[in-house]
């Protein structure tokens, strides 16, 4: 018996977008000079313009930056910080379903997942980092750890508003002020944030948000007045940041790309399995630098894995990103799209086997429908490059040895799923892969709690967790 299911759409009348806005800066919003529309990628509606920092604008927000903690943040006790960031937490939640809608038309995720997941998880990172503001004597760095002042972040556009908690709660807690650029393609978020921020009555220049392109966040990078850089995104940008500051006293937390390998032992619940690996590469449309993008199987179970992966994605439901029955949503913009379509098409090229199940897709939008490849191998693009889409490349292995040595033949180390029965064999491997997130019979499982962050080329640091609010504090010898 098969199910069909009604339209569930979300209203958009709880959401009201503006048509121009500006910079948030020292507490209010101040008009831009140039602008740039950002669009709804399932529909390609114009949703709204938004300013184009330049270099006066980030000189601008830097100094309201410097006054305010100068002035009242550093001199606020931790309690009285985390008072701010309970606020602020409480209002998240209040505005729950507002934050949920914006984020999923600004995006394309699913509404499923901005009002299940994601607005969640950014309420419990500020209430994390709210419970730590007045315990900093504990987080790592000696007694009397200091802040670094005036942090600069920049945030991709794959999870706007968590990307954003997971780098603001921190940094206030940890008693330092910012200034935050969101990515182009998903700005709209971030300034409904700013409008949080004046609720709560942050005091003015604590948070201070700039829009723009890549240009705005490099003049964030090379800023004099900016401490330490909080960047996620590509790794090639991620070089560039590293590089901008090697000759400054600067510090950065890098989280950049990734290849994911989800390794499925002979042993494993393969139902279960199953899940774990849809999940791992079509939460988001595959818009995840952790997601499993690499399925490793043990080849005796690997005709049952892939069956029963195919027969799970034929129920998955691509479509209209504001109804609630929906799994898959618009790709972020037309470039990512194409970008997706030019590695698929490589990896059929080269001789892998792509299969997708049926599925009609939008006619207006960005849109790529969940694809598998099989009969790949590691010197397949497909397997050795971050495609950020809903493509799951697959490759078998004989001996837990030869799981682990594919696993491990890439540039990145970012994150890894092991599925098995045996706890023995789940600690071995986890001892074994060169990633910094490990995940045991699930994945995409996210905590404010648990910190997050890679080996080689996904980056530098540790985020979330007292590992992450290490990145954002100074020991007495720093200081010195």
């Amino acid at each position: 018996m098969t199910f069909e299911y009604a339209p569930a759409p979300e209203s958009k009348s709880i959401v009201k977008i503006q048509k121009e806005y500006g910079h948030f800066i020292n507490g209010k919003f101040v008009k831009g000079k140039r602008h740039f529309a950002t669009i709804n990628p399932a529909t390609e509606e114009v949703l709204s313009h938004v300013a184009n920092g330049d270099k006066l604008d980030i000189d601008k927000a830097v100094q309201a930056a410097q006054v305010a903690y100068t002035k009242v943040w550093s001199k606020l006790s931790g309690a009285e910080r985390g008072k701010y960031l309970y606020r602020i937490a409480r209002i998240l939640q209040e505005r729950a379903r507002e934050f949920a809608v914006l984020e999923t038309m600004d995006n394309g995720k699913p509404i499923r997942e901005t009002r299940d997941i994601d607005i969640p998880l950014v309420a419990a990172h500020f209430f994390y980092h709210a419970g730590w503001a007045d315990k900093l004597d504990y987080v790592g760095v000696g007694t009397a750890p200091k802040a670094y002042g005036v942090v600069g972040q920049i945030i991709p556009w794959n999870f706007p508003l968590l990307m954003l908690a997971w780098k603001v709660a921190p940094a206030l807690a940890a008693g330092n002020t910012v200034v935050l650029k969101p990515a182009e393609s998903t700005p709209l978020t971030a300034l409904l944030f700013a409008e949080v921020c004046q609720q709560a009555e942050l005091p003015e220049g604590v948070v201070n948000i700039v829009t723009g392109v890549g240009e705005t966040g490099a003049e964030i990078v090379n800023h004099p007045g900016i401490a330490k850089i909080a960047f996620t995104g590509s790794t090639e940008v991620g070089k560039l940041i590293a590089k901008a500051i090697a000759d400054t006293k600067k510090v950065a937390t890098l989280e950049l790309g990734g290849k994911g390998a989800n390794i499925v032992f002979e042993d494993a619940a393969i139902d279960q399995a199953v899940e774990g690996i849809v999940n791992g590469i079509f939460f988001n449309q595959g818009h995840v630098c952790c997601a499993g993008s690499r399925l490793l199987v043990q080849e005796n179970v690997a005709d049952e894995v892939i069956k029963k992966l195919q027969s799970r994605m034929e129920k998955i439901r691509l479509g209209d990103p504001l109804d609630k029955n929906t799994d898959i949503g618009a790709i972020n913009s037309k470039a990512q799209l194409e970008k997706i379509k030019e590695l698929a098409a490589s990896g059929s090229a080269e001789g892998g086997e792509a299969w997708s199940p049926k599925c009609e897709l939008p006619k207006n939008g960005f849109w790529f429908a969940p694809t598998i490849f099989t009969g790949v191998t590691q010197a397949h693009r497909i397997a050795r490059e971050e495609i950020f889409g809903p493509v799951l490349s697959v490759l078998t292995f004989r001996t837990p040895a030869e799981a682990i040595e594919k696993a491990n033949n890439t540039p990145f180390g970012l994150s890894a799923g092991i599925w098995s029965e045996k706890g023995s064999k789940v600690l071995w491997a986890a001892e074994q892969l060169r990633a910094g997130v490990i995940w045991a019979n699930t994945f995409n499982k996210f905590d404010p709690a648990s910190p997050f962050g890679g080996y080689k080329e996904s980056g530098w640091g540790r985020e979330g967790g007292r590992h992450g609010l290490k990145g954002y504090l100074k020991s007495k010898e720093q200081v010195m």
